[in-house]
């Protein structure tokens, strides 16, 4: 957008104000002059005397209808008060059924979970959490480590596995 102009480009003579009061009202006083003399509109005689009672008489005549806006305003609010009702029985209901406790969660989830997400707790920390008196010998025994696993572990542990000793056929 260009700048905005200060200027209108209209001008008005020097001295054209100055006595414009007094040339107007001397062009109206003359006889010539192109403003009418009487004003051009009329009313007809005593139309103002009768006039506040035919208004009167038009209005008493006619009773008028009373329309109620929002007739069903008051339904709506009655069948929306029964349904939030409603809505909020049947959530206590339904929630007061089901209720899920620690046992009925699969041994599996519960590995599952501790290996997808990392506590930050050490494997001593979790050895204090453990529970003794529910591990059985037959849980350690049975379970079989394969010599890569082994290696794995110990890669990821031991600073310097060749100290070790070990002889790994490959």
């Amino acid at each position: 957008m260009g700048k905005k102009r200060k200027n209108s480009g209209f001008k008005a003579p020097k001295g054209y104000f100055e006595g414009f009061t007094d040339d107007l009202l001397d062009k109206m006083s003359k006889e010539t002059s192109s403003l009418p003399k009487e004003d051009g509109f009329a009313v007809p005689e005593s139309y103002f005397d009768n006039l506040n009672k035919k208004i009167l008489d038009k209005v008493s005549e006619k009773e008028s209808k009373v329309i109620r806006l929002k007739p069903y305003r008051k339904y709506f609010y009655v069948a929306a008060s029964v349904a939030a009702i409603l809505i909020l029985v049947l959530s206590i209901q339904r929630s007061g059924k089901s209720s899920f406790t620690f046992d009925d969660l699969a041994r599996t989830d519960i590995e599952n979970y501790l290996e997808e997400n990392e506590l930050g707790l050490s494997t001593y920390e979790l050895a204090e959490v453990l529970l003794i008196e529910e591990l059985e010998v037959n849980d350690i025994l049975n379970s079989e480590l394969d010599d890569e696993n082994i290696i794995d572990y110990l890669e990821d542990n031991i600073d310097d596995i060749d100290e070790l000793n070990l002889e790994i056929d490959e």
